[in-house]
């Protein structure tokens, strides 16, 4: 498989830890990376940002149109509306980025994946069943796949990861039941999740950025 393509953001001290960001259906890598300074980052920080683009394929509910997108959408039921080979295609894709990261020397602990709407689906997916521990998962407005239902075959090295969810709570586009449907499935299996809403859409806000910023200084310290 070969990589995929990405945007990436070298600190300015050699890198020590890593942030993979995936994007939402339809955007790009380009739609996160200007957040990088937003964050309130210290300027010394080490941190690597990479934010990868999402190969381009038909999308179900938006009448077959081919755009950036981690997994088909076939219809709006939750329950449903994952395509889960596609799911898994991308999550050999997503592990590979973070198998490239430790191959430059940066190890699983200090790797962050993070993702919003369908790459937080995405980010929670293959984080929970990394075989390596990560330092820390970031779903943003998204849910799981299988509803309430996590993902088969978790890994044990990431149950104690620190696991950050964000939802805004005016989301018309994944609603906010099914971001705390996943935060209840996740907690139910005594995962460390830490759960927040925003008085937000589908998007982020600036203080939402600062609070995010400051979260992975904590997981990257």
């Amino acid at each position: 498989m070969s990589s995929l393509d990405k945007i990436v953001i070298e600190p300015q001290t050699p890198a020590t830890a890593c942030v993979i960001w995936l994007h939402g259906l339809g955007d790009s890598g380009a739609g996160f990376a200007p957040v990088v300074p937003v964050l309130g980052l210290p300027s010394d920080h080490s941190i690597r940002f990479v934010f990868p683009h999402a190969p381009e394929q038909a999308v179900t509910i938006n009448g077959g149109f081919v755009m950036r997108s981690w997994y088909d959408i076939k219809s709006m039921d939750l329950h449903d509306r994952a395509d889960l080979q596609g799911v898994m295609a991308s999550e050999q894709a997503v592990m590979q980025l973070i198998n490239e990261q430790i191959a430059q020397g940066i190890s699983a602990d200090k790797i962050v994946l993070a993702g919003f709407s369908q790459g937080g689906v995405m980010s929670l997916f293959t984080g929970l069943r990394f075989e390596q521990r990560l330092a820390g998962i970031m779903a943003l407005s998204c849910y799981l796949p299988g509803g309430e239902a996590l993902p088969e075959h978790l890994a044990e090295a990431n149950y104690s990861t620190p696991i950050l969810q964000h939802h805004g709570e005016q989301d018309d586009v994944v609603p906010l039941f099914a971001g705390k449907m996943a935060h209840n499935a996740l907690t139910a299996a005594n995962y460390q999740t830490n759960w927040r809403t925003y008085p937000m859409a589908h998007s982020v806000l600036p203080n939402q950025l600062t609070d995010i910023g400051q979260w992975l200084q904590q997981q990257l310290k």
